[in-house]
């Protein structure tokens, strides 16, 4: 069995991995290091995603990189228009890993040869969209929604292509996963606005809600919204769960490509789930308070699990500054939640409660 097949059974129904489990480390080096012996394009999805076969039928997702680290989201992209980054995949499941969640699958960064490792094993309509470049690099765009055309081609430089390999999920034959709406998901329109950015009560409503009103759900939800503040990533519209462990059980957080985009901006309405219904888990508020106190904050942290990637540094150094300056805000945004009924109970909780 591959080390991808022995993390898979090891899921559990409250993390993905347990904490310090060298498995997670052999798979992460599987995915840089194994040889390659067949790509395909992965179907769906706005962004072009490669699926990386390996001997022993490991697999792995491939994002290319589009982009230089210091390229910031472009001041007129809508969040569901912006490029994904290989980065943010990477950078985002070492924060899991690091804010003790363990709810993102393992994300390595790879450098890969274009002719030999790309051109020379993709088949099909893949293949027909390779092209070399006017400044002679091999090229090629795939098919999909978004981006996927001559113009916005991922290209060699000048035959190497760098990008972030994450680990595949159970088949869901094997593994079924239920997908849930989000109940703070944005309106994915240019003018409209979602129903919980115009009701201050939206979170009593909310509460009332299976599977919100038991149960460890709703404080998961908490977990999420302050992983994607941290991140900075505004595309959460649907999450998953597996359906094997019912709905005492964590979500999944996948698909992190458009985070890591504004250094020097702090989106709120990302954290809205928790000043709204002015809750947090009360390990997640530790783990916070830990990184926030020192002695390592949780730019060192994250700089310093991210070191021993083949593509490190994987981020700008803004990105990590703009951590501890968002770590200082959520712990505000609960002072100020605390203050409200000069009392701790009701907002830091833990599951039993």
């Amino acid at each position: 069995m591959s080390h991808l097949d022995l993390f898979q059974l090891r899921i559990s129904k409250y993390e993905l991995y347990k904490r310090d489990d060298q498995l997670v480390d052999d798979l992460l080096r599987d995915m840089a290091t194994e040889r390659i012996v067949h790509i395909s394009q992965k179907d769906g999805g706005t962004q072009i995603k490669l699926i990386i076969d390996y001997p022993n039928n490991m697999q792995a997702l491939f994002k290319p990189m589009r982009f230089p680290r210091e390229q910031q989201t472009l001041p007129n992209h809508f969040y569901f228009t912006d490029f994904e980054r290989h980065t943010a995949e990477i950078a985002s499941f070492h924060l899991d890993r690091l804010l003790g969640f363990r709810r993102a699958m393992p994300v390595t960064g790879r450098i890969l040869n274009m002719t030999t490792e790309l051109y020379a094993l993709a088949d099909g309509d893949l293949l027909k969209t390779f092209f070399v470049s006017p400044s002679n690099n091999l090229c090629f765009h795939g098919k999909c929604s978004y981006y996927c055309d001559t113009a916005h081609a991922i290209c060699g430089n000048p035959d190497t292509l760098e990008g972030s390999f994450a680990a595949f999920l159970p088949a869901k034959e094997m593994a079924p996963r239920k997908v849930w709406r989000h109940p703070w998901r944005r309106s994915y329109h240019k003018r409209r606005k979602a129903q919980w950015e115009q009701d201050s009560d939206y979170c009593t409503m909310v509460r009332d809600i299976p599977p919100y009103d038991s149960g460890r759900r709703l404080l998961d939800l908490m977990d999420m919204s302050v992983f994607d503040f941290l991140t900075g990533n505004m595309d959460r519209h649907h999450y998953e769960t597996f359906k094997v462990f019912g709905n005492d059980t964590f979500p999944l957080h996948l698909d992190h490509g458009r985070g890591f985009g504004k250094p020097f901006q702090d989106e709120l309405s990302i954290l809205a789930p928790v000043l709204q219904c002015c809750l947090l888990r009360q390990s997640t508020l530790a783990t916070l308070l830990k990184f926030h106190n020192g002695p390592k904050k949780l730019s060192e942290a994250l700089k310093e699990s991210m070191s021993t990637d083949p593509v490190a540094p994987v981020l700008w150094e803004p990105h990590l500054t703009a951590l501890d300056r968002r770590v200082k805000i959520i712990l505000q945004g609960i002072r100020d939640c605390i203050a409200k009924d000069d009392t701790l109970e009701p907002v830091i909780q833990n599951d039993a409660s």
